[in-house]
């Protein structure tokens, strides 16, 4: 027999071994598993937080005689109007808030119960307790059940799905311990069921005066702040551009909303929130790292400085300009030392070879004196043909990496139609990054940590507490500057 020939059945009679042994032991040897016990212990079920709920939005425009021509024209059925056969007590004032349909069409569903239901559009309410007056509806997102509301705190409202037939609630109930299960009250001591916290801080009731003209006010008439802090979640937070922004929440939660009020929505929380990302007091180091970068606005080109804490990864300094020069760093740089008295020991400055920059540290010696005396670090090239440039070569990535994230969420808007919708834009995600953004070198965590934000469970509340954290530092800005 031919050696080759030989040496290949022993390697298929192996190999099919091997894949014998590998069935075996899957299938009757339990491997260890990588994931600690304590992570799938109910008892730890309240630390972890709930998807957000589900919104049903009752808000439809049904017309009621629209409705009966439909259904005639349709399916050649005539709706006509209820003939009781007693005399019972029904104002003939309600009508379906639905479809506007008048008592004549309306039955009494359950005698004495209270609930009416409406002959042409099937819709069941009652007078008293109607849930169309508000068009928005918590849905628990494991059963479609409507959240009840159980607490009220400070900044939120808590929601619970009280359904016992929720798979999650099933779930959980599945994981507790059958002897606290035999005990009063022993399931109080889980986690079992849905909950929701709903931010209701009221940031509403500013005053129009205070903002700018071409602002919304927060004062809504249709949607809350719910839908707003929504909108800023999907438009800042996962770069979704205007209109796909106003896409997704009509495909995610039925809510119809035009890309201009998306934009409104996030002019108006720019402009609140900038005063309390300016005013904020950043751990500044004794090294500071700047660059620029390109935007178009209305076509022409628009120019972005930033100004990073090399040891805080902060943006604590950043400008919008329609020119590249020194007028814009010098207002860059003066945001990057608010707060400071005199300039750390060992300073440095690290920013490329542009000449506005030794400018901007000469104008600042010369307006402030010793204190605030500066060498700009110049790393110059893409290449480390000097000395400066191998050493501080590192620091000069930090900054080009914030210009790649911050451009990626820029590529979206295809540029800006003004400079000012530039700034409101540059100071919503500067408030995003500083705040709100996981970050890998922090162990995705924020870089800066703030007490209240942590108590928020999701992101849309993380927004709404920063738009109240960014009224309060209005309002002491106000009390500080009466005349301002």
């Amino acid at each position: 027999m031919d050696i080759i020939q030989y040496l290949l059945q022993i390697i298929q009679y192996l190999y099919q071994q091997n894949c014998w042994y590998l069935n075996f032991i899957c299938k009757y040897i339990p491997l260890k598993q990588w994931a600690h016990d304590d992570s799938h212990s109910p008892k730890y079920q309240k630390f972890k937080t709930d998807e957000l709920p589900l919104i049903r939005n009752y808000n439809q425009d049904w017309i009621w005689k629209d409705l009966i021509d439909y259904y005639l024209a349709r399916y050649g059925k005539t709706i006509k109007t209820i003939n009781r056969k007693s005399e019972r007590d029904l104002d003939q004032a309600v009508t379906c808030p639905r479809c506007g349909a008048p008592h004549h069409y309306l039955y009494l569903n359950n005698g004495k119960g209270g609930q009416l239901l409406c002959k042409v559009c099937d819709t069941r309410f009652q007078p008293l307790k109607d849930r169309y007056t508000n068009p928005l509806n918590l849905r628990c997102p494991h059963c479609g059940g409507a959240l009840s509301h159980k607490k009220s705190r400070k900044f939120f409202r808590i929601h619970k799905c009280i359904n016992t037939r929720c798979p999650y609630y099933v779930r959980n109930l599945c994981k507790v311990d059958k002897e606290h299960l035999e005990e009063a009250y022993g399931k109080n001591k889980y986690k079992l069921h849905y909950i929701y916290r709903e931010f209701t801080v009221d940031f509403f009731k500013m005053d129009l005066n205070s903002l700018p003209k071409n602002a919304s006010s927060l004062k809504f008439t249709k949607n809350n702040a719910h839908i707003m802090s929504l909108c800023l979640t999907l438009h800042v937070n996962l770069q979704l551009s205007l209109r796909k922004t106003a896409q997704a929440m009509f495909d995610l939660y039925g809510i119809k909303i035009s890309h201009q009020q998306v934009a409104n929505y996030a002019r108006t929380a720019a402009i609140v929130v900038k005063p309390f990302v300016d005013n904020y007091q950043y751990e500044k180091s004794s090294v500071q790292v700047a660059d620029e970068t390109y935007v178009k606005v209305r076509g022409i080109k628009g120019y972005v400085w930033f100004i990073m804490d090399v040891v805080s990864r902060s943006i604590i300094g950043y400008q919008v300009s329609d020119n590249r020069g020194v007028g814009p760093c010098i207002m860059a740089m003066r945001m990057a030392f608010k707060g400071l008295k005199k300039l750390p020991e060992k300073f440095r400055f690290i920013a490329d070879g542009y000449s506005a920059y030794p400018l901007a540290a000469q104008q600042f010696f010369r307006e402030l004196g010793s204190d605030f005396l500066f060498e700009i670090t110049q790393v110059i090239g893409l290449s480390n043909d000097d000395e400066v440039s191998t050493e501080f070569r590192p620091y000069k990535q930090m900054v080009e990496r914030l210009n790649r994230t911050f451009k990626s969420t820029y590529r979206v808007s295809c540029g800006y139609d003004n400079f000012d919708g530039a700034n409101y834009n540059v100071s919503l995600w500067v408030a995003y990054y500083n705040f709100l953004r996981p970050h890998k070198h922090a162990s995705y965590k924020v870089l800066n940590s703030v007490e209240m934000l942590n108590n928020a469970e999701n992101m849309p509340g993380k927004w709404q507490l920063l738009i109240f954290l960014g009224q309060q530092t209005i309002m002491n800005l106000e009390k500080e500057n009466p005349c301002a």
